[in-house]
Formats: structure tokens, C-alpha cells, sequence
């Protein structure tokens, strides 16, 4: 039985990689290693790409909002205009999933004010020499992420109290907000601090027919119905982390796979569960490195309820 939390967060610093699950989740099982082991590790991630996952955690969204599910745009609308407005307001969350895309919002217009993104130029240096080498000068530019002071992430984490328990698995992500999430930790970007942690519930809408996804997942092959079923594809081309990228061999095979806001329909009416999507890896095919690699492909879902009849999908 999984045990859900929300974290509240404080972004520190800018952020140089975008704050998605599966990226947090393998941060996680290096700081997880650090602290208890690998043998400790291994034993969790047992089972891991057979559907049973010992942690599954979303993207970091922004506080109080939940991400616009992935459904076709209304006929006639203003399709540029619609894919800004991608956030809607937890409040509005019990009005009927036809009248959310009135209530979502861009987050440039958040209040308090959400992140902004701006490039941050670099130059690349040849690092046996530590000067910018013969060619020069050779400016390229980093897109960083920038949040007020005011601005709150909000974490959704499931975690199997059997297996890792709450004190560890909160050092884990406190580790991965002082040392910083994502690329170019090692000069000061992508620290947090975890401001509070509260079990909760994900929410379902009542007659819930369908799950929306709270991060990357992976649900092909799983059995859902692809009338009724609908998400923005990314393709992940994963890198090694930690002690791994220094190995020589540090790129993964590449994942298709959906991002958060997807709609995935069961082929029956079911109970929304905790989480969807399948576990990555394990056995060579996400690293030939190291074929014990696995990638999140699961995310939390909150259950909600679609009209496909008006939507003319029924």
C-alpha cells in the first residue's frame, strides 16, 4: 500500500534543468545510495519494471495548480493562445472538466508571480588548458528557470512504507535540494529547501473515467484505450548522474515518453489507482553500461471525468 505525500518546496536558486519526476527520481536513488547503500538500493528496485515501485514522484509543479489535461482544443479556438494557459488553479478543480480551460492560466500570471525562463550565456573551455583554446572565444547560451521569492513548488511522492520509510526518504530529497537538482548543481543552481510535508490524498473527481497524470510516464503497451486517451510525447535522452557520469559511457538509450497532463482512459471503468505507467530498465536495454539502470516511467494520477460524448469521442 502506498503512502502519498505532498512536499512544499522552496526554490533557492535558479534551475537549469526543468523539474520533471523522472529526472528528481534518479537523483533520488543516488542520494537513497549514499545514505543506506546499494545493496539497500538494489533490494528496493527489486521489481521495479514489473509494475511494483518502492517510490514514484512527480514533476515539481508549480504550488496550488495542477498541469491542463493533454484533450483536444475546442473547435474554433485559438490553438497558439490555449497552449500557454496550461495551469489551472487547485480551486477550480471541482468545476466539470469542460469549463477548466476558462479557469487555466500561464504561468507569467500566477499570483504569487511563477518562474520565468532566461538564457544564461556560457563559454565553452578546453579543460586541459582552462582557456577558451584556439578557436577562441565560443559563447552558447543555457536556459535557466528564475523563481520569486515568493514562489512555492509542490511535490506529489509515493512511497511503499515497507520498503523506504518516510524520515528516509525526506533526507533523500533534503540531499538532492543542498546539493542541487539537475545540471550545473556543481556551481550553485537547482537547490531547494523542503518548507513542509503533509500526507494527503490525490484528488478524483466524482465518476472518475479517467486519469491525468502528474509527471512523465510511460503507459505504452499497457492496455489503454487510444480513442480515449490523449498526450504530449517527449523524448527523453537520458544521461548517467552522480558517481556514473564519470564511467566514460555516460548516455542511456533513448525513451519515448508522455508528459504530465496526459489523459489515459482504462479500457474498463476502474477505481483511479495511485499511479500509471511502467518502470524502465533493468535489464540492459535503458544502459549497456549499466544494465541494472531503470528510468521512472510511472507518475502519480489525480482521477478525473470526461464527457466524450460531448467531446464526440464517445
Amino acid at each position: 500500500m502506498m503512502k502519498t505525500l505532498l512536499l512544499t518546496l522552496q526554490p533557492l536558486t535558479a534551475f537549469a534543468t526543468p523539474p520533471h519526476g523522472d529526472t528528481l527520481f534518479g537523483q533520488l536513488c543516488w542520494a537513497l545510495r549514499h545514505r543506506m547503500g546499494e545493496t539497500w538500493l538494489s533490494e528496493r528496485l527489486r521489481g521495479y519494471a514489473d509494475g511494483d515501485p518502492f517510490l514514484v514522484v512527480s514533476d515539481l509543479l508549480p504550488a496550488g495548480y495542477w498541469p491542463r489535461p493533454a484533450l483536444p482544443p475546442a473547435e474554433g479556438a485559438d490553438d497558439k493562445e490555449e497552449k500557454k494557459r496550461n495551469w489551472l488553479p487547485r480551486q477550480e478543480w471541482h468545476r466539470p472538466l469542460a469549463e477548466w480551460l476558462t479557469h487555466c492560466d500561464a504561468e507569467k500570471n500566477f499570483h504569487p508571480p511563477g518562474r520565468t525562463n532566461r538564457p544564461h550565456p556560457h563559454n565553452a573551455i578546453n579543460r586541459l588548458t582552462g582557456t577558451t583554446g584556439k578557436a577562441g572565444f565560443a559563447p552558447y547560451a543555457v536556459e535557466q528557470s528564475w523563481f520569486p521569492p515568493e514562489s512555492r513548488l509542490e511535490l506529489w511522492l509515493l512511497h511503499d512504507p515497507q520498503r523506504v520509510d518516510q524520515e528516509t526518504i525526506l533526507a533523500a530529497v533534503g540531499a538532492v535540494g543542498l546539493t542541487g537538482f539537475g545540471k550545473d548543481a556543481s556551481i550553485g543552481l537547482g537547490k531547494f529547501s523542503v518548507e513542509s510535508v503533509a500526507e494527503s490524498a490525490l484528488p478524483r473527481q466524482e465518476g472518475s473515467n479517467a486519469w491525468l497524470t502528474l509527471g512523465f510516464c510511460a503507459p505504452q503497451g499497457l492496455g489503454f484505450d487510444a480513442r480515449r486517451s490523449f498526450y504530449h510525447l517527449f523524448t527523453r535522452f537520458g544521461r548517467h548522474g552522480d558517481v556514473a557520469a564519470l564511467t566514460g559511457s555516460v548516455f542511456k538509450s533513448p525513451i519515448l515518453l508522455a508528459r504530465a497532463g496526459a489523459v489515459l482512459t482504462p479500457p474498463a471503468p476502474l477505481p483511479p489507482p495511485p499511479f500509471a505507467g511502467q518502470g524502465l530498465g533493468g535489464n540492459g536495454t535503458i544502459s549497456k553500461a549499466i544494465p541494472a539502470a531503470v528510468h521512472q516511467g510511472y507518475a502519480p494520477v489525480a482521477g478525473i471525468r470526461v464527457d466524450w460524448e460531448a467531446m464526440n469521442h464517445g
